[in-house]
């Protein structure tokens, strides 16, 4: 689509209340930049003019040289929507980079006091492996934008889909595999408290030109009300990724973090789709179920892609073993357990990965 100024993207596609809030916002930001020739906007919360000239925008580390100007003068892109909220390639003028804007429905948010806080808990993580949260502008009526940057390659759901033969190789499987362990570990381990990711997917991993992985959307499930959130999971379930434990949004944990974590490992190594849209009478609906029959009746081809085996030696590379790839499904059916206990813990995961490695 053409680029277009963010708030109209934003005042086509909310409700109309949220339209009308918004021209509101448009009238108030051009006629304080012709009565004060300032390039930057106040804050539109602000009913009389600050000495400080205080802007509503909070930055994190990464972000310190954003401004609400940057952020609602930006040409976007609608690349992806959901019940609550649109993501947006956003091109920042000023530092002429790419930024991912997520606007949040205000209908769906969580409590002010409750997301004040998560929204400081979420800017304060930062990992190798994690999209990074750099900024975050609240609007008059309630609307949210969250700024992150962008990843051009796209995401790992993108990736396997393509049919890229770099999908195919080995050491790219293991080191995407790794780093969203790496990732998980972080925030199941490696924070005063535990953040559970809530929706993890391949749509929701981010890869670099290196194929390095940057889990994004972690917690995003906090900061949205409950009727959000479920609708969230509900299409976590449509898409294939939930825990058959899990009945309500809030009860996530870091079992059912692993249980997403085991079909993203499936698909990375089989190349199939986490739900079989078509499925034939004799065909599995679901991955899991797939990989557990085709043991079943010794087809173990259908486990991962022809293509891993033969890729190293192709490249130079030290060639994996079945036995290695083996490994591998088998820990990935173990995240998938019906059982929540039998599940390993993502340290046992990452342990077990490295020992691939070795």
């Amino acid at each position: 689509m053409n680029n277009t100024h963010l708030l109209k993207l934003l005042l086509g596609l909310t409700s109309a209340t949220i339209f009308i809030s918004l021209i509101l916002v448009v009238f108030l930001y051009f006629k304080r930049r012709a009565g004060n020739g300032q390039n930057d906007v106040e804050s539109p919360e602000l009913k009389h003019r600050d000495d400080t000239d205080r802007e509503d925008l909070l930055t994190f580390q990464g972000g310190q040289d954003l401004t609400i100007s940057d952020i609602l003068d930006a040409p976007g892109e609608v690349i992806g929507k959901s019940n609550y909220g649109t993501l947006y390639k956003a091109l920042l003028y000023r530092s002429n980079c790419l930024r991912l804007l997520r606007f949040l429905r205000p209908v769906c948010i969580a409590r002010a006091k409750d997301f004040g806080e998560v929204i400081q808990l979420l800017g304060s993580i930062r990992h190798p492996n994690l999209v990074p949260l750099l900024g975050f502008y609240a609007g008059p009526s309630g609307e949210k934008l969250l700024v992150h940057p962008f990843f051009r390659r796209g995401s790992l759901a993108q990736f396997i889909r393509d049919g890229n033969a770099e999908s195919h190789k080995w050491t790219i499987i293991y080191r995407i595999s790794v780093g969203i362990a790496k990732g998980l570990d972080h925030l199941h381990t490696g924070l005063q408290k535990p953040v559970i990711h809530g929706n993890l997917k391949s749509k929701n991993i981010l890869l670099d030109r290196n194929y390095q992985p940057y889990i994004s959307d972690f917690g995003l499930h906090l900061l949205l009300n409950p009727t959000a959130g479920q609708e969230m999971l509900e299409a976590s379930a449509a898409d294939g990724y939930k825990a058959p434990e899990l009945i309500k949004m809030k009860d996530a944990s870091e079992q059912t973090d692993m249980y997403s974590l085991g079909i993203i490992l499936l698909e990375l190594l089989s190349g199939k789709e986490p739900i079989n849209e078509n499925p034939t009478p004799d065909d599995d609906f679901h991955l899991p179920t797939f990989m557990r029959n085709a043991v079943l009746d010794r087809r173990i081809a259908d486990l991962y892609h022809p293509d891993i085996l033969l890729s190293n030696h192709c490249h130079n590379e030290s060639p994996v073993t079945e036995e290695c790839v083996l490994k591998f499904f088998q820990l990935a059916m173990a995240c998938c357990s019906p059982s929540p206990s039998l599940r390993p813990t993502i340290r046992q995961i990452l342990w077990k990965l490295e020992e691939m490695g070795r």
